[in-house]
């Protein structure tokens, strides 16, 4: 009678201990998520855009990826799948953020089939498509882009160990896994020591 009266004090404790332990082995766990870097505080807003489903948008207040499509958006399509699969799925169910993919000023009907092509998979709750002129596109892009990419991989080049062709190697894989164009990586590998 006192075996089984232990036994399940013994049992009653294991099934509540034990998860109890198993909680506090991963509180102090870390979590493998680093917060974005503010590319620039002082962004233009989306008051120059044309938006081709009268759906508007802004940047305040919101996470963004641009994506720029250029004059003929059918023949970038693949970047667009691409970022929709690694990118879009992923993060969609965050409220406060969203994608914006521009185009030039005559090119709505490509960009309406690169936008049909996109929705037979699934929605585009948070994926805006718009127009603009040329020289739009330029002041948004090229500044801050080059801007935003020497700033970025000269501290990415302050992490790198190993060797020195340990860190080019490095150095190259993690930019082109991120699509940086490979004219700037490799003006970059001559400050790797």
């Amino acid at each position: 009678m006192i075996n089984t009266f232990y036994r399940k004090w013994i049992i009653l404790g294991i099934l509540f201990l034990l998860p109890v332990i198993f909680l506090l082995f991963l509180y102090p766990s870390t979590h493998n998520y680093n917060t974005l870097d503010i590319v620039n505080e002082d962004i233009k807003e989306t008051d120059f855009l044309n938006f081709i489903d009268k759906r508007k948008t802004n940047f305040e207040g919101n996470i963004t990826i641009l994506n720029f499509l250029g004059d003929m958006p059918v023949e970038n399509i693949t970047g667009a799948l691409n970022l929709k699969e690694l990118v879009y799925d992923k993060f969609k169910g965050f409220k406060k953020f969203q994608i914006i993919s521009i185009a030039s000023l005559n090119s709505e009907k490509s960009l309406e089939n690169v936008k049909k092509e996109l929705l037979k998979s699934d929605e585009l709750k948070y994926w805006f498509f718009a127009t603009t002129s040329d020289e739009e596109i330029n002041k948004i892009s090229k500044g801050d882009y080059y801007d935003y990419f020497n700033e970025f991989s000269i501290n990415k080049i302050k992490t790198l160990k190993g060797s020195k062709e340990q860190k080019k190697r490095s150095f190259i894989n993690y930019f082109t896994y991120r699509g940086w164009e490979n004219n700037l990586i490799y003006e970059k590998l001559n400050e790797i020591n």
